[in-house]
């Protein structure tokens, strides 16, 4: 039963999700934001790696999913965005844990069904998979996505080598 921690990065606020895959189902064990002060880059990217070295000392996640860099109007926005997944990336490397990234597009598919889903519709479904009493915050409900996304797609590749080991020459095997 694996625990996935997954990540919606952003310089002001990170948004981090932790849940424990059963097969197909997923259970919440936590989430929250990493909220960075009014400093300079280098302060704010030394948050997000200090908050997400003791969240992964705390929760002992096995895998790390982040979100990956979608291409903004705003190149200064890019930037600050890639810094801050790089400050996270290193909190799950020097952790040694394996780290996955995912398209918005594909977390939004394997969560909502729509690659095109809003927000509102993403919090929605993570709430309902999750079974929360309440909506998540945004960002809370983003990283949660981004683990649940995982989930899905590690176990389909599971299943897909189980169907690959049952063949032989092509054939399946019964």
């Amino acid at each position: 039963m694996p625990v996935i921690l997954g990540i919606d990065p952003g310089s002001r606020i990170t948004g981090y999700g932790i849940v424990r895959q059963q097969g197909s189902k997923f259970s919440y064990i936590g989430s929250g934001c990493i909220r960075t002060p009014e400093a300079d880059l280098s302060i704010k990217l030394n948050t997000i790696f200090d908050g997400l070295r003791e969240i992964i000392q705390q929760y002992q996640p096995e895998t790390f999913a982040i979100e990956q860099v979608f291409l903004a109007h705003n190149p200064d926005s890019a930037l600050k965005l890639g810094q801050a997944r790089g400050a996270a990336i290193i909190a799950a490397t020097q952790a040694e844990l394996p780290v996955f990234e995912y398209s918005a597009r594909q977390i939004k598919q394997a969560v909502v069904g729509s690659g095109g889903a809003d927000k509102t519709q993403v919090q929605h479904m993570v709430q309902h998979i999750l079974k929360l009493t309440g909506r998540p915050q945004a960002d809370a409900a983003d990283a949660l996505a981004v683990a649940i996304c995982h989930g899905h797609t590690n176990q389909s590749l599971i299943n897909m080598a189980g169907v690959a080991k049952k063949t032989v020459r092509g054939r399946l095997r019964r």
